[in-house]
């Protein structure tokens, strides 16, 4: 892992040990996966205008978010394929944030219980929320969150029902149980990520741990899982939890000005990394349209297609307040577990204090719009909106 110098080369470490069909999960997208595709082309439109003459000997990656100040503004964001990464899931992630002073956000389909996350890994943690089926569970699971000391929640509205994920489809790996042949031929291939998963997911249950796990199971569990989410679940939501409130899964800004009324303070411009409805644009095109409505009542985070700190330093010039990334973090923990996940945040870091020291900005506060050229203008608001 140590010689990884990119976020790609983490990726070939972790394509050559995963079977494919399961490299395939982490890495596909939906339909034809167009809109996965554009996340990370995007940005190649999106050139820089460096600013000499300042004084860069010294840089400081640092922001403050909801009042608490972060060590950079790289972010983990929530995912559900991390058992099939590696059988620590969630704990080696939570834990690669806790050593590299950053905050991850825990997805609710997890391999391991939040209260047992946040034990493993006290500091920022974040929750993501697809809403319970009713009301008195909504209540009771934000109840454990607030209990287990997770600070911020964020609601996803993009997922009333399962993306067209045909990779997955096609491979059948998550429809099948993991006796079935040619799944046992796949993991007879890679030997170390079938161990792996043996001993970590199939093995019997360990006091306070995670429940007995099968890839047929999370598939059935979600595929037929209805998350949708309304203004008036969205205010239930605010009525019960006391900290800062995000949704993640915003494509719009005309949206924002209810949002904000609503008392949500933050939302992520997300397109769910591509993996629900293909043919929507890619987030950075988004994000100038969102901040713009935002008007500075919200908090703007943005996820989708980061593979670089160039990258993130463009999203930060045009006005987002934080990165989430996912797929280079599931990269690494595949690769090599938690190891694997703080070496892809060094790796980020590394190249967004590099680009920050040649664009001449020493802060995350210098990284402004002047500095980036090929952005999407913001569109104007709808009629009413």
């Amino acid at each position: 892992m140590r010689s990884a110098v990119t976020v790609e080369d983490v990726r070939r470490i972790a394509r050559r040990r995963l079977p494919r069909p399961v490299f395939d999960t982490l890495e596909g997208g939906a339909g034809d996966e167009v809109s996965l595709r554009a996340n990370e082309s995007a940005f190649a439109r999106i050139e820089f205008r460096p600013r000499p003459l300042t004084d860069v000997t010294t840089r400081d990656l640092s922001t403050v978010v909801f009042g608490e100040r972060l060590s950079s503004p790289i972010l983990l964001a929530p995912t559900g394929a991390s058992r099939i990464a590696h059988s620590a899931a969630e704990l080696a992630v939570a834990g690669a944030a806790a050593r590299t002073d950053t905050v991850y956000m825990q997805s609710t389909v997890a391999a391991f219980p939040l209260e047992q996350v946040a034990r493993a890994a006290p500091g920022r943690l974040w929750f993501q929320l697809y809403l319970p089926r009713t009301r008195d569970e909504t209540a009771a699971l934000l109840g454990r969150i607030e209990m287990a000391g997770y600070r911020a929640l964020s609601v996803t509205i993009d997922t009333p029902v399962f993306g067209n994920r045909e990779r997955d489809a096609r491979s059948r790996l998550l429809s099948r149980t993991p006796w079935h042949p040619q799944t046992l031929a796949h993991g007879l291939a890679r030997p170390a990520w079938a161990m792996d998963f043996v001993r970590g997911n199939l093995g019997p249950r360990r006091p306070g741990g995670r429940s007995r796990f099968t890839l047929t199971q999370t598939r059935q569990s979600i595929m037929t899982s209805s998350f949708s989410v309304t203004w008036e679940d969205l205010d239930h939501v605010r009525g019960l939890w006391k900290g800062p409130l995000m949704v993640k899964g915003l494509l719009r800004g005309d949206e924002c000005g209810r949002l904000a009324d609503a008392g949500v303070d933050g939302v992520i411009v997300s397109n769910h990394g591509g993996r629900q409805l293909d043919g929507v644009p890619a987030t950075v095109d988004v994000l100038p349209e969102v901040v713009a409505a935002a008007a500075g009542r919200l908090v703007v985070f943005v996820d989708g297609g980061f593979r670089r700190g160039a990258d993130v330093a463009k999203a930060l010039c045009l006005g987002a307040s934080g990165v989430f990334v996912g797929r280079p973090y599931l990269y690494g923990l595949a690769a090599g577990g938690e190891d694997g996940v703080v070496r892809v945040v060094e790796l980020l870091r590394s190249e967004l204090d590099r680009t920050m020291a040649l664009l001449g900005a020493a802060t995350v506060a210098d990284l402004e719009a002047g500095l980036v050229t090929g952005a999407r203008a913001p569109r104007a608001p709808a009629q009413g909106g």
